[in-house]
């Protein structure tokens, strides 16, 4: 049986990417709601809804990344010399927000508003230039025989940064439906007040990109608009409005703790979905395909077997911690 490698680690890629997005989105997204939540026990109990699983969720970074270099080696090559400084501005930020978990319930009275700041400041940078980075690739990224060659700041436009605060949003409003889910009390009512505002605020990014990206982008928009892409498309629209409107209904149902948080999921997942379609079968936007990037076909099959059998223990351990760490956080519980 032939096998479609690229196709194979695309997909593979592609999944890799979504469960970061989804998984890291919302312990991102805490830190961004930080600064509304003065209050130490607050606090306390948002950072612990996360603190045991936060880094197994991160290992769907390196696997994405890891994927994309032994898999599309020239694209990997492209994307970082376009957006080596973003990149290295969100690593920074992940590797301050990483840093406070650990610091800040150690850190006496005095010193700890220098890990909340350290907390909540590089969910913001981590976020934005992981935006930033986004809007830049759906931009396109000028290549010539095979390598990057635009300037160092070529990210540094006015789409690339919206869709960085569009992140920020996205992230903050899956923090708040998380917390939705994990807290209770007047903190819970305070992040049912925080998510029903970022809905209508992502609701205005999404609307934003999805009219801005096919006037920039005439290759998008003729994938969007013509036959068959616009029978592809057309129910991702209708489908967003209808996930938002359950999903305000729902936070303003004191019994629905849950179903917030997997609204806000459906909407993320929705959002990437349109972008996948609008790309496809580019890896690196607007002309190299995912057949024209990849490595060797050995390479690809004898890395695809070791990801393949890696991948469900990642699974596994995810779903373990999860079930684990599962139910409320209260004041009284702590984790460190």
């Amino acid at each position: 049986m032939n096998v479609d490698l690229p196709l194979a680690w695309a997909v593979l890629i592609l999944f890799g990417v979504m469960m970061y997005v989804v998984m890291d989105g919302f312990d991102l997204g805490i830190g961004i709601l930080y600064p509304f939540h003065a209050d130490k026990a607050d606090r306390d109990v948002m950072m612990n809804t996360v603190a045991p699983v936060w880094d197994g969720n991160e290992t769907w970074l390196v696997l994405g990344g890891a994927g994309l270099f032994v898999a599309f080696p020239v694209a990997y090559a492209a994307i970082l010399s376009a957006f080596h400084l973003p990149l290295i501005f969100m690593l920074v930020g992940l590797i301050f927000r990483g840093v406070a978990f650990e610091f800040r319930f150690k850190a006496s009275e005095g010193r700890r508003h220098f890990w909340d700041a350290s907390f909540a400041g590089g969910s913001y940078v981590a976020t934005f230039f992981q935006g930033v980075t986004l809007g830049a690739f759906l931009q396109g990224v000028p290549m010539q025989d095979g390598k990057f060659v635009a300037g160092a700041f070529s990210w540094f436009a006015p789409f690339p940064l919206f869709v960085g605060l569009g992140l920020i949003a996205a992230y903050a409003l899956l923090g708040a439906t998380w917390l939705v889910m994990k807290t209770e009390g007047p903190l819970q009512e305070r992040l049912r007040a925080h998510g029903r505002v970022l809905t209508f605020v992502l609701l205005a990014v999404i609307g934003v990109i999805s009219l801005w990206t096919p006037l920039a982008q005439p290759q998008v928009a003729q994938k969007w608009f013509s036959w068959p892409g616009m029978l592809v498309f057309s129910p991702v629209p209708l489908l967003v409005v209808a996930c938002g409107a359950m999903l305000l209904k729902t936070l303003g149902d004191p019994r629905r703790d849950t179903m917030p948080f997997l609204l806000t999921l459906a909407l993320v997942f929705l959002g990437y979905s349109g972008l996948g379609i609008s790309l496809w079968p580019n890896v690196v936007p607007p002309s190299m395909s995912i057949w024209q990037a990849a490595g060797p076909d050995k390479s690809l099959a004898f890395t695809l077997v070791g990801a393949l059998a890696i991948v469900p223990v990642i699974l596994g351990y995810t779903a373990w911690s999860y079930w684990v760490f599962r139910g409320k956080v209260r004041a009284e519980d702590g984790y460190h």
